[in-house]
């Protein structure tokens, strides 16, 4: 039996860590549970120490497990990237680039952008994931990260994809029922309707105009993790929403939404977000330049 370990089974346990189940993962990878099992106990074997604890509902990781862990990470990045580093003044990208975003920006304008590159790189394998939380781009196995709003990582490379501000709005109904706000300060007396988005604290605006930023707690009724349902219901009359320009150009132009506090806006920008060891990567620099590209004329609020 071999005595190192397997790049194939160290893929396959960093799948298990993430899935924390030997079923999740062998339905995620199109093979058998009791290949995953077989595959894993072999690598046990090899390494001499046994990497998860087992129970009917999940495995979590031994404390030999954690360390086997960080170093299969490393190992198989610097696989990839010894790949890539070899052709990385390629002009077109080949190979499985991972990316993740937030789910409304996700499905109303990555997909199409995402679509469009893939007829560029015929090569190139894209796999796009939407999650409406915090992500490990090391730890998930995640090559780029494109992003609406601010970073407040210090361990991740960003480049700016596009320009982009949140504007609040209402309908004309909600207007006439509850007045115009004059100020960020009546703010907290009206309906807003809040969305959970990623890069945001909840219930707290941050705002820009001309006096400076200015933080306040707002709140309401109707909340959401979905910035569509969000502006339906503002559609419908039930308070303020704060959303991204492009979002909304629409609904203000044929005067769905009024636009309120005009000189008031909250910076969101587009960024696209990778690991600093993923900076020597073709698929990530020939994405991000697409991208930087597509967006620059279909971003306009």
């Amino acid at each position: 039996m071999n005595d190192k370990p397997q790049l194939d089974d160290l893929q396959l346990f960093c799948q298990v860590v993430r899935h924390r189940s030997f079923a999740a993962t062998a339905r995620a990878m199109g093979v058998s549970k009791a290949l995953v099992s077989k595959r894993i106990g072999l690598l046990e074997q090899v390494i001499k120490e046994r990497l998860f604890h087992r129970t009917t509902r999940h495995v979590g990781l031994t404390a030999q497990g954690e360390v086997v862990h960080q170093w299969a990470l490393r190992i198989l990045e610097d696989v990839r990237l010894m790949g890539e580093a070899v052709s990385q003044e390629k002009s077109q990208a080949d190979g499985l680039i991972r990316i993740c975003s937030s789910s409304g920006f996700g499905r109303s304008k990555l997909a199409a952008a995402l679509s469009a590159l893939a007829l560029q790189q015929p090569q190139l394998e894209i796999q796009l994931e939407l999650l409406d939380r915090a992500v490990d781009l090391v730890e998930e196995g995640f090559q780029l990260d494109i992003r609406v709003g601010s970073v407040r990582e210090g361990n991740v490379i960003t480049r700016r994809i596009a320009a982009n501000r949140r504007i609040l709005c209402a309908a004309p109904s909600y207007v006439a029922a509850h007045g115009m706000p004059q100020s960020v300060s009546a703010l907290p007396r009206h309906q807003c309707i809040l969305i959970r988005e990623r890069d945001q604290d909840y219930g707290r605006w941050t705002l820009h105009g001309p006096q400076g930023e200015a933080v306040v707690r707002v709140g309401g009724r109707l909340a959401s993790n979905n910035g569509e349902i969000a502006r339906q219901w503002a559609l419908d009359g039930h308070g303020i929403i704060l959303r991204s320009a492009w979002d909304v150009a629409d609904d203000v132009q044929h005067g769905r939404l009024l636009h309120i506090l005009p000189e008031q806006y909250q910076p969101a920008d587009v960024w696209a977000v990778y690991p600093e060891r993923s900076s020597a990567s073709a698929k990530v620099r020939v994405c991000i330049a697409f991208l930087q590209q597509w967006f620059a004329t279909r971003l306009a609020g």
